[in-house]
């Protein structure tokens, strides 16, 4: 099988529809963020497939914006590299709260509970340094650069409007349902997620679309020479 661009970019808009839905769907079952939580099965399978997620986000947001990238300018580049970002530091969030949290509630349980608290936005019990600097950062980056994404998938004009105003839409959301009692504030994920994954449904229905066109015949390519 010959692997083309154009291939690539289909089975990435695969990813964008898969990161969309996960990104709801890990909101939906998410345990409490409270120690007792954390050694639970429940929890290890929402942070496993964070981890998806986020693998799957970065495939997917790479195929969007290689689509339009000559289109979408230098704010498409910005808001690509920017989201690109968040989705590899929140894998790494992902990954110890999978793996390296359930083993810490015994031995050290004000560490997990510290940690726990930067997805309320509070401070817990231990200064965790530059731990929770980095959180503020994934905050920053997935509130500015999703609407600039979104914006500049907008400006393009190549992929839906409506999925881009979706999309743009995410980083405001949650900054006004920051305002509610956690865990309402993950209600602000609804509108990015449908926004990604219309968006990759978009690239993954181009291959189709363009596999189903007829072929001309050989006679009519005699023809028109």
């Amino acid at each position: 099988m010959k692997i083309t661009a154009s291939k690539l970019i289909s089975w990435a808009g695969l990813a964008a529809i898969l990161a969309g839905i996960l990104f709801i769907v890990i909101q939906i079952i998410h345990p409490a963020d409270n120690l007792s939580s954390v050694t639970t099965g429940r929890w290890a399978i929402v942070h496993n497939l964070g981890i998806v997620m986020c693998l799957l986000g970065m495939l997917g947001i790479t195929g969007i914006y290689a689509r339009q990238a000559e289109k979408a300018g230098w704010l498409g580049l910005v808001g690509y590299l920017m989201f690109s970002l968040f989705y590899a530091l929140t894998m790494c969030f992902q990954f110890t709260e999978a793996f390296i949290s359930p083993l810490l509630p015994t031995e050290a349980p004000i560490v997990v509970e510290s940690f726990l608290a930067l997805a309320s936005g509070s401070t817990g019990e231990m200064n965790l340094g530059a731990l929770a600097t980095v959180y503020m950062v994934v905050g920053i980056l997935y509130m500015l650069g999703g609407p600039l994404f979104g914006i500049a998938t907008l400006r393009a004009g190549i992929l839906p409007r409506l999925a881009a105003v979706l999309f743009a839409s995410g980083g405001p959301a949650a900054l006004i349902v920051s305002l509610l009692p956690h865990p309402l504030d993950r209600l602000a994920a609804v509108p990015l997620g449908l926004g990604l994954a219309w968006l990759g449904f978009a690239l993954w229905s181009e291959r189709r679309m363009n596999a189903s066109e007829p072929l001309p015949s050989r006679g009519r390519i005699q023809t028109e020479q």
